[in-house]
């Protein structure tokens, strides 16, 4: 900067320099701290009363604003050089001293010869004056100076680390070699590094600072994984740790590296306990989050013990030679100041029956949270006791809330508090599992922070920086009571679908909530590490509601109490936290299940009713999009595209088609039919991603922002969005219909794994698949019957977006399994789908193992339903009926009678159907094995039946074949139709003995779409190039980084991995 500068004038320059903040105290800090790296290395007197007297010059000239015209600008680069290598040569290792002393004597010496000869300009004469003073004018000035140093200062590891600091600092150009090739500690480092420029409050002393605590709830969950769980293999042959050792190479590594180091000695014991939380940390595990949140009273320790130095020097710092016992003062004080200011309570719910368990799962889960109990002794652990004691004589079941702490090698008890009765029975598990330890945590700031997340140690210097919000009246505003703050998504670096994960997920956490806090002000809590002013919400109900059913999605409710109360929630860039999130297709959909019955049941609460009421419109309507809103419309999409192809079913199929095609308006009105529709073409699936575009270009660049909107298109993200959106519309619109949500348990295993027809089929069969047959039902006979834009363009565009909606709502499981068109597993797929279809149900049969078992669960929400969610459910089945009512009189047969008298056949028709298939199953269960003869005697006479009715149908009806696949498109919905009457009224054909009937309907309908929707995976199984180029669709991301995707899929390891023990 100073070579290039132009100007005349100090100020100028002065002014250059201070225009940035943090570049005008580097210059201050690098200029110091060299200083007094080479004043300290210096032992003769006379060499450093030149370094004084260089120094003096400078302080001079700065103040008497002469500096440009005592020194020259064009000689710093040259002297920057200099420097640089007199640093790297300090933290160089050399065998012997004395080529170690000589190269710092020599570089030194350039140094003082540059400064007065290059940069001063009046640099001879301080060279002078000092040998003057000393008497040495007759010898060498050059070898008898700065010869005499102390080099037992370089093995001092305070003064080395601050020789690499100011080293960083006086760096120009990086070295290739200093960039690390971890892509995760690129990631880390820049935005820790950008975030330092962002807008945020000065961080006030340690002991000045809100004290605040930390609150994680857990369940059973994965604590720490177990050296059997590290090398147990899945049913493709993979393990945790094989797996782990392919998707980070560099890191394995380095851990390779640093387990094999000879400083550290380990032994066996110390290997497999570094191999379990190696793996740990890379996993969604109580450990991680456990090290992540410690990590604030590291930096706490830190800088309390950096203050204290500060106060025991006046402003300066701990001489290098101080007392060894005045710094353990030190870091005792800090260690007891960082206590009373930070609290960590994790809310282990079920810690004392893991504690009495036998089962080996509980005894590990509870060992691994007595250890970390241990290793981190400030780390506290609630949990809900259950005791029988005696009560009035009587002995009862008694609860406590119970505090522990680790101390010598057990866990010790610190408080106990009766409770009532037992919280998680009364409402749901994870908020009463909060609720009931809220009150052991400490301090005016409360941090929520789930099982699935993490912390970063370079974040947590800045929790004195966010607690600063907290201030009332800063800066003109309200005190706010809820501090959002940003996330990284940790789960994003492997597949394509924990790619468009992480890339939604951030978009909402970043630009979503930014949007949300400032300007629409209708931000909430989503279960993200916000910070809560724990006394403004402990004296308001809590963080979180807990009442059963309807406060499914608890986090958010805490947002709509904090608003309701008079609170102020806003959301910060410059400090972030890890979280983890669901990778596989089953896992998110679970998770989109659970949020959209959290908001089907937010629709019905007082809570959003209340905030509605006391919005202003604006500020209601930002509410309403961005919450219940969200789901609405996304149900109301769905349902646009059946009151589309319904109505143009009844216009189809009764003729009024023909009859408005006939009209002069509708041609009149072709060419923005055709505008309009082709523009539909360009919106489909773009505003979904919008955001994610949108973020991605603020913090990468728009050039990045396109190249990745291209890849997500080309890795068929828009078929994901699109299947997403049935889930989302489905479980919202049963919430809203039924009610009766639960608790869905996601899963958060990282092993690539397939999942099975039968697993897909179950999950999807009535959110997806049922609604996409119907769709195709609707567009087939749009296609065939209809007339409209036939020999247009114009139906491509009208029809497209919905084929491609029936597509991703039928195909996009099986497209996003990995390993879903791989010949072998595709057959052990139907062999396994047809074993289950084929399996009774009845009492102890697990869903998994049975279709009656599933096909009963999938109605239970019929079983709890009220009077008006049974007539809905029938009113919604009649539309099925539409198809046999217009079809019946468009066949052959028929001879276009337009009589009742068509549709009262096609029904007689149909109920024969109904009562041939129920003879036949009568006859499989009556007659059996013991009267096998009678039972093929009886299909027999009934297959002679058939052909006999089928040949007069032919011969004198004048029946033809198109007129049997047209029977076929009116006969399936109508059969469906009564299968969804008949579950409905389940109670009352239960007493009429003929629910045994709905339910052989019922398999016979799972089996014929099971059929349709395999035989397409099946036959695209055949080719070997579809599974390859769906292996790289899904792991291009992988593949990128030339991971072995293919590997891990076969799960063919190779012989020489690296054991466990390594």
């Amino acid at each position: 900067m100073a070579k290039d500068f132009k100007g005349k004038e100090d100020a100028d320059l002065f002014k250059k320099i201070k225009s940035e903040y943090y570049m005008h105290y580097a210059v201050l800090e690098a200029y110091e701290t060299v200083r007094d790296i080479i004043y300290g290395l210096l032992e003769d007197e006379s060499d450093k009363r030149i370094v004084r007297e260089i120094c003096y010059e400078v302080d001079v000239s700065i103040q008497q604003h002469r500096f440009l015209s005592e020194f020259r600008m064009t000689g710093m680069p040259l002297l920057s050089d200099k420097i640089e290598k007199f640093l790297k040569i300090l933290l160089s290792d050399f065998e012997e001293d004395e080529a170690y002393k000589s190269q710092i004597i020599n570089v030194l010496q350039d140094i003082i010869e540059i400064i007065t000869q290059d940069v001063m300009v009046n640099g001879q004469e301080i060279l002078e004056r000092a040998h003057f003073q000393s008497g040495d004018i007759e010898s060498d000035k050059k070898e008898q100076r700065f010869e005499k140093i102390n080099l037992f200062l370089t093995q001092n590891a305070s003064w080395r680390e601050k020789v690499v600091r100011v080293l960083l600092l006086v760096t120009v150009k990086e070295s290739a070699i200093n960039i690390p090739q971890n892509l995760e500690a690129r990631r880390r480092m820049t935005f820790f590094a950008n975030s330092l420029f962002m807008n945020m409050p000065d961080a006030p002393r340690v002991r000045d600072m809100l004290s605040f605590s930390v609150l994680t709830p857990y369940y059973k969950e994965d604590v720490l994984y177990s050296e059997d769980e590290l090398n147990k293999e899945n049913e493709d042959g993979i393990s945790i740790l094989f797996y782990l050792q392919r998707i980070y190479p560099e890191e394995w590594s380095n851990y390779s590296e640093r387990l094999y180091d000879s400083k550290r000695n380990f032994n066996e014991k110390d290997k497999a306990e570094q191999l379990r939380q190696w793996v740990s940390y890379r996993g969604q595990t109580l450990s991680r989050t456990v090290r992540g949140m410690m990590y604030y009273r590291m930096a706490l320790e830190l800088q309390c013990f950096q203050e204290y130095c500060e106060n025991a020097t006046h402003g300066g710092e701990l001489p290098l030679e101080s007392n060894v016992d005045d710094q353990k003062a030190f870091m005792d004080r800090a260690r007891a100041l960082a206590d009373l200011k930070f609290t960590y309570v994790v809310s282990c719910q079920v810690y004392g029956n893991q504690k009495k368990s036998s089962d080996s799962r509980d005894r590990s889960c509870y060992n691994n949270i007595l250890q970390l109990m241990l290793k981190y002794p400030s780390l506290r652990v609630a949990y809900i006791d259950e005791r029988e004691e005696p009560v009035n004589g009587k002995s009862q079941k008694v609860f406590y809330s119970v505090l522990l702490k680790g101390c010598d090698k057990l866990d010790e008890e610190i408080y106990r508090i009766k409770l009532p009765g037992p919280p998680t029975e009364i409402g749901e598990g994870k908020p009463e599992n909060q609720n009931h330890a809220i009150i052991f945590t400490r301090g005016e700031a409360l941090q929520t922070i789930d099982m699935n997340q993490d912390n970063y140690f370079e974040e947590a210097f800045k929790m004195r920086n966010v607690l600063r919000e907290f201030d009332e009246g800063r800066r003109g505003k309200r005190n706010p009571t809820i501090l959002g703050l940003r996330e990284h998504i940790f789960t994003g670096s492997v597949s394509s679908l924990a790619w468009f994960m992480s890339n939604q997920e951030t978009s909402f956490v970043t630009i979503g909530q930014r949007v949300l806090a400032n300007p629409l002000r209708v931000r909430f809590h989503y279960g993200h590490p916000d910070i809560f002013d724990r006394i403004f919400h402990i004296t308001r109900g809590g963080i979180s509601k807990a009442s059963k059913i309807i406060n499914l999605s608890e986090d958010i409710f805490a947002g709509y109490n904090s608003t309701l109360r008079g609170g102020y929630i806003t959301h910060h860039e410059y400090i972030q936290a890890g979280k983890g999130r669901d990778v596989g297709m089953n896992q998110i959909s679970f998770f989109e299940a659970k949020v959209a019955n959290g908001n089907g049941e937010q629709t019905l609460s007082r809570d959003v009713y209340r905030l509605g009421r006391r919005f202003d419109f604006y500020r209601m309507l930002s509410f309403y999009f961005t919450t219940v809103g969200f789901y609405f419309s996304s149900m109301i999409t769905v349902l646009t595209v059946y009151v589309f192809l319904y109505g143009r079913l009844y216009l189809v199929l009764s003729g009024l088609e023909r009859e408005i095609l006939n009209s002069a308006t509708v041609h009149q009105s072709k060419a923005l039919e055709e505008a309009l529709a082709a523009q539909s073409v360009f919106q489909l699936g773009f505003l979904m991603v919008l955001p994610m575009v949108m973020e991605i270009g603020l913090e990468k660049g728009f050039r990045t922002a396109l190249g990745d909107f291209i890849i997500m298109q080309l890795q068929l993200a828009s078929v994901f969005f699109t299947f997403q959106l049935g889930t989302k519309a489905h479980y919202f619109g049963r919430t809203i219909l039924h009610g009766g949500s639960k608790y869905r348990a996601t899963g958060r295993g990282f092993v690539v794994f397939h999942a099975k027809f039968a697993e897909n089929y179950r999950l999807y069969s009535r959110s997806h698949f049922v609604k996409g047959l119907e769709l195709v039902m609707l567009l087939v006979v749009y296609q065939v019957y209809g007339n409209s834009y036939r020999s247009s363009s114009l139906y491509i565009y009208i029809t497209f977006s919905m084929w491609f909606l029936v597509c991703s709502w039928l195909f996009a499981p099986f497209i996003f399994n990995p390993s879903g068109f791989e010949w072998q597993k595709t057959v052990d797929d139907w062999t396994d789908w047809k074993r289950w279809m084929g399996n009774r149900g009845g009492i102890g049969i697990v869903l998994d193992k049975s279709w009656e078992s599933w096909w009963d669960t999938e109605q239970e929400h019929l079983k709890h339903t009220n009077l008006r969610g049974r007539v809905l459910e029938i009113l919604l089945a009649l539309r099925f009926l539409l198809y046999q009512y217009g079809i019946v009189y468009h066949l052959n047969i028929a001879r276009r009678n337009t009589t009742f008298l068509v549709y009262g056949l096609s029904w007689a028709f149909l109920l024969s159907v109904l009562l041939v298939l129920k003879m036949v199953s009568m006859g499989r269960r009556n007659f059996g094995t013991d009267f096998q003869v009678m039972f093929r005697i009886l299909k027999a006479l009934l297959f002679l039946g058939f052909l006999a009715v089928m040949t007069i149908l032919f011969v004198v009806c004048g029946l033809t074949i198109s007129d049997l696949f047209s029977s076929i498109l009116a006969f399936l919905p109508t059969g469906w139709a009564i299968l969804l009457i008949g579950q409905a009224l389940r109670s009352v054909l239960k007493g009429l003995g003929f629910w045994d009937s709905i339910k052989e309907l019922g398999r016979a309908y799972e089996y014929i779409m099971g059929l349709v929707i395999f035989t397409p995976i099946a036959v695209l199984s055949w080719f070997p190039f579809v599974s390859e180029f769906q292996t790289r669709l899904l792991f291009n991301q992988a593949f990128s980084r030339g991971l072995q995707i293919s590997m891990i899929l076969a799960g063919k390891k190779d012989k020489e991995t690296p054991s466990s023990s390594k």
